[in-house]
């Protein structure tokens, strides 16, 4: 398996579309909610895809069904952390350590040995990742630290059991509908259950966010998997990580917020890292 140009490409898209549901979640008064209701309709959107694509070959249900109960614990999480601290602390950190998770996990578990310059490839670019996000002041919020950091790992185990999953059905596609199907029912009834009547009112709000958000998270997830299965997961985890340098810049072009150094010195960092992947 090679990492090609045209597949860091693609993953960079996906990385693009991955800040985009992220930043409209952060932008909501109910995190929990918004984040529910945007994979309520992933799975319904999912739903005509499976007839089309088909269903995935029996081999591959056992890392459905294994990625469907690790992801309630990833809402959850990802629910809590920005709950308790901001997007600019919170995204950055569990994305920044799930990937050198990820690099670890495939090497016990399926045998992916990357080589000097890949492995500083993915440490650059988590490094450059929480260069981005973290700040003097990141730990003045230990429980949005902790969430963030239980996500990370969360992140690394259903990241390494969908790469599997995706190769053992010979088609990544099938196999990230069928996960969409399914993937977003447990986390959002159990929201829509706590909220109630109050649920109604604000989903005729945001649904366009839910959809976009939706659309945005099963284009994410569907590159990242099928990259999974032409080059190792580690560098396309990695790759994907990028999605917090393209919600920095989203920031700096939509919020007007400054470009300080240290978001150059991350910026810089994080595309060293992937000229390293590239060549490694």
């Amino acid at each position: 398996m090679t990492l090609t140009w045209p597949i860091i490409a693609i993953v960079l898209i996906g990385a693009l579309l991955h800040a985009s549901w992220n930043v409209a979640v952060k932008s909501s008064t109910d995190k929990a909610l918004d984040t529910a209701l945007i994979h309520l309709v992933g799975s319904l959107l999912a739903i005509p895809l499976l007839y089309v694509v088909g269903v995935p070959p029996v081999a591959c249900w056992p890392y459905i069904g294994a990625s469907v109960v690790i992801h309630i614990g990833y809402y959850i999480a990802l629910a809590g952390a920005y709950k308790h601290g901001d997007m600019g602390l919170t995204y950055p950190l569990m994305r920044g350590v799930a990937p050198l998770l990820v690099a670890l996990s495939a090497t016990a578990t399926v045998g992916e040995n990357l080589s000097t310059l890949s492995w500083g490839g993915v440490v650059g670019i988590c490094a450059g990742v929480l260069v981005l996000g973290l700040s003097r002041h990141a730990f003045d919020h230990p429980r949005a630290v902790l969430f963030a950091l239980a996500n990370a790992v969360v992140i690394a185990i259903y990241t390494v059991i969908d790469a599997k999953g995706a190769r053992a059905s010979g088609n990544a596609l099938q196999y990230v509908v069928a996960l969409f199907v399914l993937d977003g029912w447990p986390f959002g009834l159990l929201v829509l259950w706590r909220r109630g009547a109050a649920v109604m009112p604000y989903a005729k709000a945001r649904w366009p966010v839910a959809v976009g958000g939706a659309m945005a998270s099963l284009g994410s997830y569907g590159i990242a998997l099928w990259a999974m299965t032409r080059a190792p997961m580690a560098t396309v985890a990695a790759l994907r990580e990028t999605s917090v340098l393209f919600a920095a810049l989203l920031g700096v072009w939509l919020l007007r917020e400054p470009f300080t150094a240290r978001r150059i010195i991350g910026t810089c960092t994080i595309v060293a890292g992937v000229m390293a992947l590239r060549l490694g």
